[in-house]
């Protein structure tokens, strides 16, 4: 178990690949709760127009008056948007389907890449103390995705252990460089988590194998099984740690939670 000192202001981190159904908000909502058990705060923004993050952390959608459309277009403050869950410690910024629109009604603001950026470093967000921030990023190289990358100190990528998933993920690393060279400069890699992994299957394994020789390090050693818990536990508009907390999804996103806590502290020393 890794040393789980604070870090120094909130680490936003992206979890971001433009592939649907690569257990992307899965990814957020669950490793948002393991590093709240960890003793963390945690503020999860839902910037996905589908606001599955959302529903899957409890928030109904018939009861999201302020959401990241608020945020990103009407300049909305934090208290006004930021949302508790049922879980001590962490909170949401919810999204509907309004935020669809939003790449159309942002287009023509100057700032339009950094609205997200702007929006949490409000002096506001020193009153939270939050540890991480993550963002549950579309399924979409859009401008949505880049508000994300403009904003975040680096980005996850879930990867589904399935056939040409390297293949999308070539492409979200170009954005990444090209995020870097524009507008943020210091934006690394978080990690690239392998999701719905399979080990008795010899595709999942030769995923694994073809990540680890073209990405090294960049892969975290933790795997998320495909696991009927970790499909379950939205339905009942809860993290799997706390649906079914001894679950192998749940081990998996707590060992996720500690090999990223463990990496932050090594990349601050």
């Amino acid at each position: 178990m890794p040393d789980l000192s604070r870090p120094d202001g909130p680490r936003i981190i992206a979890v971001a690949n433009q592939k649907g159904g690569v257990g992307k908000t899965t990814t957020a909502i669950n490793l948002a709760a393991a590093l709240v058990e960890t003793g963390l705060r945690v503020l999860v923004v839902d910037l996905d127009p589908q606001g599955n993050a959302s529903t899957g952390l409890g928030i109904d959608s018939t009861d999201r008056d302020a959401t990241t459309y608020d945020l990103l277009v009407d300049d909305a403050p934090l208290n006004e948007v930021i949302r508790t869950t049922d879980i001590e410690d962490l909170c949401i910024i919810p999204a509907t389907v309004d935020l669809s629109s939003a790449d159309i009604e942002l287009f023509a603001n100057e700032k339009r890449s950094f609205l997200l950026h702007d929006a949490l470093r409000q002096t506001a967000m020193d009153e939270y103390d939050w540890d991480y921030v993550l963002i549950d990023c579309p399924p979409s190289l859009n401008l949505l995705t880049v508000n994300a990358m403009v904003a975040s100190h680096s980005v996850l990528i879930p990867l589904q252990s399935e056939f040409f998933a390297l293949e999308g993920v070539s492409q979200l690393l170009l954005t990444i460089r090209e995020v870097r060279q524009s507008a943020n400069p210091g934006l690394r890699i978080e990690g690239i988590v392998l999701t719905m992994f399979d080990r008795r299957n010899n595709l999942s394994q030769q995923v694994e194998q073809d990540a680890r020789d073209n990405l090294g390090e960049l892969v975290f050693k933790t795997k998320i099984p495909r696991n009927v818990r970790v499909s379950e536990a939205p339905s009942y508009a809860l993290p799997v740690l706390n649906y079914d907390g001894n679950s192998l999804g749940a081990r998996a996103y707590r060992a996720l939670a500690e090999e990223l806590i463990s990496n932050n502290q090594t990349i601050a020393a």
